[in-house]
Formats: structure tokens, C-alpha cells, sequence
């Protein structure tokens, strides 16, 4: 009698499409604390950049949300907001932002877990966090750039910034 042993391996199937420049973003409503919540339409008229990050007390996301804390002024001066999201829940983003000193909104895409990340098309199911992506959203709530970063590697802010002057020379030159 011989007998095989089958091994499934695990699949891993990355199927990413993050909306594209030209798509409109979806809107959305997440909770920022408790009692609060942030709609994407309330920033229709000024650029919004949405900052998706696996986890809030991760390394990587740390020094990136630092970093474009330490930045906030350049968004601004573009006349851009910036909010971060991941599925971590208010009361840890509002720890870590108080942590980091945060001067910026951090959005919770816990309950239905990820579903804005999904609707972005960065959710990484088997992981259970969004994948670490920029989108650009320009004052008439389409998107403008977007970009994935590989998840271990904090993306910067050169190409939001890019993005950014893009957008005010546009607004300039009309």
C-alpha cells in the first residue's frame, strides 16, 4: 500500500489595484475619536492627501507619520490636508498620535475592518492592514497620484510634494 501526503502551500496572491489618477475617490465618513468622525467631501476645494499605513506603533509607520509631521507645513502651504488611516482604533491612534505628537488626523478603518482600505483597493486580507499607500485627492475629489509602497519601506514625501506642485501649477495656470 503506498501512500502520498499532499502539502498545500500557502498562495500568495496579491491582487493591489489602488485606484488609478483620474478615478474619483470614494467618499467615506471614519471615526476620529470616539465621538467624532471625518468625511473625505468635507476637504472638497483643497487637495487631500491619504496616507494608509499598516499599524500605528509599527516602525516603519512611525518615522513615516513623523516624518510628514515634520512636514506639515510644506502640505499646507499647498494648501493640502493630510489624514492618516489604518485599522488600528481610535484609542490607539489617539496614544500614538499623542505619543509622536501628531498634529494631524488619524483615521480608524477598523469596524468593518478595512472597508475604506478596500474601497481604495489596498487591503491585504491575509494580513488584516492596509498596504502602505499614498493617494493624492485633488479639489474636485478625484485622485490625483497614488502609489504603493512596498510595506517595509517608508515611501517618503517626494512624490506628494510632486504631486502637490503639480496640482497648485494647474490651478495657477487657469
Amino acid at each position: 500500500m503506498s501512500s502520498s501526503t499532499t502539502v498545500d502551500q500557502p498562495r500568495i496572491t496579491r491582487r493591489f489595484t489602488a485606484l488609478a489618477a483620474g478615478t474619483p475617490a470614494p467618499d467615506f465618513t471614519l471615526h476620529t475619536t470616539p465621538d467624532q468622525t471625518v468625511s473625505l467631501n468635507e476637504f472638497r476645494g483643497q487637495p487631500v492627501v491619504l496616507a494608509f499605513y499598516p499599524a500605528d506603533w509599527s516602525p516603519v509607520c512611525g518615522d513615516q507619520m513623523a516624518l510628514y509631521n515634520e512636514i506639515l507645513p510644506e502640505f499646507q502651504n499647498l494648501n493640502a490636508e493630510l489624514i492618516g488611516i489604518s485599522v488600528d482604533g481610535v484609542w490607539c491612534h489617539a496614544a500614538f498620535a499623542r505619543d509622536r505628537k501628531l498634529h494631524f488626523p488619524l483615521l480608524a478603518d477598523f469596524e468593518p475592518k478595512g472597508a475604506v482600505a478596500r474601497l481604495y483597493g489596498v487591503y491585504r486580507g491575509g494580513e488584516g492592514v492596509s498596504e502602505r499607500a499614498l493617494f493624492v485627492i485633488d479639489d474636485e475629489g478625484q485622485v490625483h497620484w497614488s502609489y504603493v509602497s512596498p510595506i517595509g519601506v517608508n515611501p517618503g514625501a517626494a512624490g506628494i510634494l510632486h504631486a502637490l506642485e503639480e496640482l497648485q501649477s494647474k490651478k495657477e495656470a487657469k
